[in-house]
């Protein structure tokens, strides 16, 4: 869908990237990633909103934004995954497409990553495939929202 705006978030700590657990993470930094992320929603006719805050009551405040100002919603929740019900309930009511992406393969990490409460929000998941993840979700972003309007 043409002219879409798409919001990609981000959790607590990716603005680390690049520096922090780069062996995990990548050494894209975040701000790699955004450009990226711009370029590719250009390519796609995405107007692309990129935001990141160590803070959940903020993610919830953006995602409550969204249902008024964005098409679709792609999260990398970090921290929050396993723990937020909050930033699940406000996913929820969105009543958008949802596409959570992490950088890393949280079903290859510790046993407290598998269980993500934003996947039981999610239209999509897409993880461990480092930064492409955020560019393959717009991808997957903009082919739901053309199958939406068909």
């Amino acid at each position: 869908m043409a002219g879409a705006t798409i919001l990609i978030l981000n959790g607590p700590n990716l603005n680390l990237l690049g520096v922090r657990e780069p062996e995990t993470y990548g050494r894209d930094t975040l701000a790699d990633i955004e450009e990226a992320c711009m370029e590719r929603g250009s390519v796609l006719g995405l107007t692309v909103d990129f935001r990141q805050t160590n803070t959940e009551g903020q993610l919830v405040e953006w995602i409550q934004e969204a249902r008024e100002n964005a098409d679709g919603i792609v999260i990398n929740p970090a921290g929050y995954t396993t723990t937020s019900v909050a930033i699940l309930d406000a996913l929820l009511a969105a009543e958008l497409p949802i596409i959570e992406v992490h950088l890393s393969n949280i079903h290859r990490r510790e046993a407290f990553r598998h269980d993500s409460l934003v996947s039981r929000a999610a239209t999509g998941v897409i993880c461990g495939l480092g930064a492409q993840g955020y560019l393959l979700a717009l991808e997957a972003m903009a082919r739901l929202l053309e199958a939406d309007n068909d």
